[in-house]
């Protein structure tokens, strides 16, 4: 046999394994995508990475027509979850800079689904708005609400983390539910996806701001695309204040292609009086005849504690 038949097989057989593992991998990570019935007294939560708008990108990916064509999708997978708070990651329609007079995605939900208001957003020169809490306002009241970046300097406004790279933030908001009158806290996070270093850092920032919280045993839910898998360094830090990170069975970024190539980044976690009532659901399935973003949402259905 020949040198060229050779390469030509090998390439062959490398080829067919790793689509063999392509497949193994996406039956693996691909689960029920139904949505529950919503338990009796529970609260829901959710998180979704939304995924940023180019606003001069007239036509392609993430551009203001791509937007157009799924922008019913994001709305009726909003709908379909049915959740009382829902955290958004990458809700942006970026100009070049951090002005945020224009967000299409955000206004889309808000003038669509009235029955809910937005937590963490205000001027966005004082306050970072591309990570929007949406909340039911029937059941919630908001009470408070902030910000930190991932920085060496946090309380600077569009602070570059650690290693300067771009801005990466936790929103946050408190609560108190009107049925139980009890507060909540609901930290909304979006770690940087490239630097190890920079989600370990950001995570022990995390720590840092929400210690206090932890010793009171105050209710607290942590929602956000981690851009970190269960059982990883950046996890464990989280850990070490109490965080108790819900099992995410599946994948939740599916590169727009619905492709279930590996384990969660987007998580769900708790930490004091807050309880679990089931485990979180990944919606693994296109709204509207299209994907509403490259991250499917994910769900959990929670109650507050006596």
């Amino acid at each position: 046999m020949g040198i060229i038949r050779r390469i030509r097989l090998w390439g062959t057989l490398v080829l067919a394994s790793m689509l063999l593992v392509a497949c193994a991998l996406q039956i693996s990570h691909s689960t029920d995508t139904a949505i529950p019935a919503r338990p009796a007294d529970s609260l829901r939560v959710a998180t979704h990475n939304a995924h940023y708008i180019i606003l001069s990108k007239e036509t392609g990916a993430w551009s203001v027509a791509d937007w157009n064509e799924r922008a019913p999708a994001m709305d009726a997978a909003f709908k379909a979850m049915d959740a009382d708070i829902i955290a958004y990651q990458e809700m942006e329609s970026f100009s070049g800079g951090d002005s945020d007079d224009v967000n299409l995605a955000r206004s889309y939900l808000a003038d669509r689904n009235p029955d809910y208001s937005i937590a963490a957003i205000g001027d966005w020169r004082e306050f970072p708005s591309t990570q929007p809490i949406f909340y039911r306002s029937a059941r919630l009241t908001l009470l408070d609400q902030g910000w930190f970046f991932f920085s060496d300097t946090p309380d600077v406004i569009y602070s570059r983390t650690f290693n300067g790279s771009w801005p990466a933030f936790a929103s946050w908001a408190e609560f108190q539910d009107r049925q139980s009158g009890k507060r909540l806290a609901v930290m909304n996070l979006h770690f940087e996806y490239k630097s190890a270093s920079n989600r370990l850092q950001s995570a022990a920032l995390v720590v840092a701001r929400t210690a206090p919280l932890a010793a009171r045993n105050d209710a607290m839910i942590l929602l956000g695309d981690l851009n970190a898998v269960a059982g990883s360094e950046t996890m464990e830090i989280l850990e070490t204040v109490g965080y108790r990170f819900a099992p995410v069975d599946g994948a939740t970024y599916h590169m727009n292609r619905g492709m279930n190539l590996f384990g969660a980044i987007d998580h769900i976690a708790t930490i004091g009086a807050v309880e679990p009532v089931n485990t979180p659901v990944i919606v693994q399935q296109k709204f509207a005849g299209d994907w509403p973003s490259d991250h499917y949402p994910v769900l959990m259905d929670l109650r507050l504690a006596p």
